[in-house]
């Protein structure tokens, strides 16, 4: 089991996580969206992290085909920006887990980068906190995109990670 860890304070910012080899195929269907909130399922299941070899989230560039243009990211629709589609210049290798494994991350001051229609959609930065006010995650929970916490490693957010064996029971 791994635990992520604030680099800044140390404090656990996830629950203990098992990794998954890949992430998951996840459906964006109309029908498997949560009845209530009309969002869709999460990126990976709950208790499981898995690393994302793409890059991923902020900056973003303008895409050089104009006429073909891909998703800004993986897990993500196209986005375009006042120039055009853009592309994800971001981090490789991000670590993404269920939002619910990361339960003491809070929004920025005043919801900075957390723009979106029903929940922040993920394109601006890093818009979640650890409890000492380092920036660490990327919230994207909006209703048009899979939901995804992405633990963001660069600069003073990097944190180590470290192993929990497990109990054995006699």
């Amino acid at each position: 089991m791994t635990v992520f860890l604030c680099s800044k304070c140390g404090t656990a910012i996830t629950s203990e996580l098992m990794k998954l080899p890949a992430i998951p195929d996840v459906s964006n269907n109309e029908h498997d969206r949560d009845e209530k909130t009309r969002r869709a399922p999460s990126t990976i299941p709950q208790g499981h992290y898995a690393i994302d070899p793409e890059p991923w989230g902020f900056p973003y560039v303008v895409q050089d085909d104009q006429e073909n243009p891909k998703p800004a990211q993986s897990r993500s629709p196209m986005v375009s920006h006042e120039e055009g589609f853009v592309i994800s210049a971001g981090t490789r290798d991000t670590v993404v887990v269920h939002p619910e494994d990361a339960p003491g991350l809070q929004p920025l001051p005043d919801w900075k980068n957390s723009s979106g229609c029903c929940g922040p959609a993920g394109y601006e930065g890093l818009n979640r906190a650890c409890h000492c006010g380092a920036p660490v995650a990327t919230l994207a929970a909006d209703c048009y995109d899979l939901t995804n916490c992405t633990l963001i490693r660069s600069g003073h957010t990097l944190w180590p990670s470290r192993r929990i064996p497990h109990e054995r029971h006699a």
